[in-house]
């Protein structure tokens, strides 16, 4: 019979492999959606003021 630390080290690391599969899953599904263009800085509350 295996040793409770090497069942809480296979636990560890099938969680560690599994939440680093989530995490390439959610990049590639948020890269799906396209190039990011920055909001107008109209939306930002910013006012930009030409003199001359």
């Amino acid at each position: 019979m295996m040793g409770r630390e090497k069942v809480v080290a296979i636990v560890t690391g099938v969680i560690s492999v599994g939440l680093a599969i989530v995490y390439l899953v959610l990049v590639q599904l948020l890269d799906l959606r396209g190039e990011m263009l920055p909001a107008p800085i109209e939306s930002l509350g910013i006012w930009l003021i030409h003199i001359g």
